[in-house]
Order: C-alpha cells, then sequence, then structure tokens
C-alpha cells in the first residue's frame, strides 16, 4: 500500500509539472522582451500581421509561402515563424531571422509565390544567443 502511494505522489507531482529533483529556482524563464519591436509596430505607417488581407486570393497566396517554409528543415524556428503579410498580391516579410542567408532564402520563397517585384524584405538579422 505505501509503494502504490508513493507511486501515486511521483506521478502526481511530475504529471503536474514538478520535479522532485529541480529546485523551483531553476524553473524560472526570463520573459522574452520585445519592448522594440512592439513600439515600432505600433506606428501608424507600419504594416501588422493583423492587416492581412482575408480574400481568398491573399489568404492562398500566405499560405503558399509558410508551406514552403515550413518545408525548409534548413531553416530555424525563428524563420519558420516570421510574418507574411499579403494584402492585393503584395507581400511584406516582417520578424527576425537568425542569418542573412536565412533572410536571403525566405526572400527568394517569397518572390517565387508572388515575383520579386511583389516581396518587400523587413526580416532583421538576429543572431542566435550562445
Amino acid at each position: 500500500m505505501l509503494v502504490r502511494l508513493l507511486r501515486f505522489a511521483v506521478a502526481t507531482t511530475l504529471f503536474a509539472g514538478g520535479s522532485l529533483l529541480a529546485h523551483p529556482q531553476d524553473q524560472r524563464q526570463t520573459p522574452a522582451d520585445n519592448t522594440k519591436v512592439n513600439k515600432r509596430d505600433r506606428s501608424q505607417d507600419q504594416v501588422t500581421a493583423d492587416q492581412q488581407k482575408m480574400n481568398p486570393a491573399d489568404r492562398e497566396t500566405s499560405r503558399k509561402i509558410r508551406n514552403s517554409l515550413m518545408k525548409d528543415k534548413s531553416l530555424s524556428t525563428y524563420a519558420h515563424n516570421v510574418k507574411i503579410i499579403a494584402r492585393n498580391g503584395d507581400v511584406i516579410l516582417k520578424g527576425p531571422v537568425h542569418s542573412e542567408e536565412e533572410k536571403a532564402a525566405i526572400e527568394e520563397k517569397a518572390a517565387a509565390v508572388v515575383g520579386k517585384e511583389h516581396v518587400t524584405n523587413q526580416l532583421e538579422v538576429t543572431p542566435e544567443k550562445q
């Protein structure tokens, strides 16, 4: 009976996200700080993801570009999660990437869908933190 209670206690602790060995301070994470980006995107002249047009053509454009990015496993998670804003056949790319190569690769994938003249690349290179 005691063995069952101990197993239950261990299973409950682990299931609830706790750890018998981890110290509570080890589980804290530093929150992301997007303050500068958020201030920039509040500007009236900045296009944000909520301004994506919902017409079928622009939704399909965004879908094709996103699928192309997701299929490329050489890209970082940052690159897979860039903002793709399609508006009336034009595409704006925004967000952080880890290298100039990723920035160029994403732009090429978008250009393959809508043409280079319809892509505005506002991606920012943010090197990986070691």
